[in-house]
This record gives C-alpha cells, structure tokens and sequence, in this order.
C-alpha cells in the first residue's frame, strides 16, 4: 500500500461513524477539480507512510473508533488493497470504500470478500462527457460495471457528484439519474474553490438555484437525493 496521508478522527467522512481516514497514493483520473494533486499526481507525492504505522495507531483506537474510511488518490489501485482491508477488518473496525469506479474487477474482489462495509462511488457526471471531465479515456464500461457491481452488492453505499461549472451543466443530471437510476442515495456536492489539478481551467461552484434544479432532475431515479456541504 501506498498511503499518502491519515487523518486520525473523522466526524464526516464515514456517515454515521467516528472514523480514521487513510489517503492512498495514485488516482487513474485527472479530475481539474480535484484539491489533493500531491495524492494524484506522482511529482508531488510525499514519502509513503508505513503500513505498520498505520495499522500500529488503527490498533491502539479499538474502542474509540467505529470505522476507517479508505479514500485516495483511488485506493482501488492499490495491489494489496484486500489484504490490508482485512487487516482493519480484524481489529474490528468497519471499512468505507471510495472509488471513481475505474477498476470494477478490483471492486467485485472486495465484495466477494465481504470485507467491505460502505461505499461511496464518484460519479463524475454523464458518461459521454467522461473522457472530458477526468482527462481520462476510455473508462466508460468501467463505470457502468461497478455502478451495476455496488447496487447489487446489498451493502450501504452511495453515489456522489462534485459540482462545478463549466465541466457541468444543469441538463446533465437528468442523464446522470438514468445512469443510477434505482440507487439509494445520491449526493451533491458543491465545488469549492482550493488548489486544484488544473489551474488553467476557471471553475464556478453551482448556485443554490442550480443545485436545487439539479437535484430535481435525478430525484425521480432514485430513492433518495441531496445536497451534501464539502466544507466541514
């Protein structure tokens, strides 16, 4: 494993739990939005944090912590990914995955497993303009196969959307709907503006009347929608 970063204590990231979060190295998309470059891009990776040490500090938490929330980067890419779930899995603690969906054989391993407890997918928006909003070609079949693999998982998840203009427009929900279409939970979160991949590129968070607009347009997909702040 290639951990990038861990926070110790987490109130948001794992609903519902109190949680550590662990940062992988290493992301199979560009995203410009995206405020964690030095996980993504490999000229500003720091020195990788020691799996010892990390499952060290996970073990001396038992009992004060819930759950650890796995996030990236895109853990996914990690080659010992499951092993090193198992071993969080073995001091007790519940285990959220997030994932971008690129690696769907990766994640019906993890589930197979039963090692897993919650995901939460990015979707990052309608999958004709995938190639444009990740810098990434080609992952279209990928996404349709994990979306597919999660909601038929019958574990807790979740599907989200980072919100910025012009990478996104209103219209787009509809088809991002379709695309979830039965899922139950789906998630909008506003961008906020940070350091970002690409700092060529302008981007705009949605109005509150965009937002509102937009949720409206998947909220007939699927069982449940809202907005969710990215600012704790």
């Amino acid at each position: 494993m290639l951990i990038g970063g861990l926070q110790k204590i987490t109130l948001i990231d794992y609903p519902g739990k109190v949680a550590a979060t662990i940062f992988t190295l290493g992301c199979s998309f560009r995203c410009p939005f995206c405020h964690n470059p030095e996980l993504v891009l490999p000229k500003q990776f720091t020195k990788p944090i020691p799996e010892e040490t990390v499952i060290s500090f996970l073990a001396s938490r038992v009992g004060r912590l819930d759950g650890v929330c796995l996030t990236g980067g895109e853990p996914t890419l990690q080659k010992n990914l499951p092993e090193f779930i198992t071993q969080i899995k073995n001091l007790g603690l519940k285990v959220k995955l997030d994932t971008n969906g690129s690696q769907p054989k990766v994640l019906e391993k993890i589930i197979k497993s039963g090692s897993v407890d919650y995901f939460a997918m990015d979707i990052k928006g309608p999958l004709s303009n995938y190639a444009t909003i990740t810098a990434s070609k080609g992952f279209e079949k990928e996404i349709n196969e994990s979306i597919s693999l999660i909601m038929n998982s019958g574990l807790e998840y979740e599907f989200r959307t980072t919100v910025s203009k012009p990478l996104l427009s209103v219209r787009d929900f509809e088809y991002i709907g379709k695309m979830i279409s039965g899922a139950s939970s789906y998630w909008l979160q506003n961008y906020v503006k940070s350091k970002q991949i690409d700092s060529q590129i302008t981007l705009e968070p949605f109005s509150d009347a965009e937002l509102m607009e937009a949720l409206n347009l998947v909220r007939p997909y699927v069982i449940q929608a809202n907005v969710r702040s990215l600012v704790a």
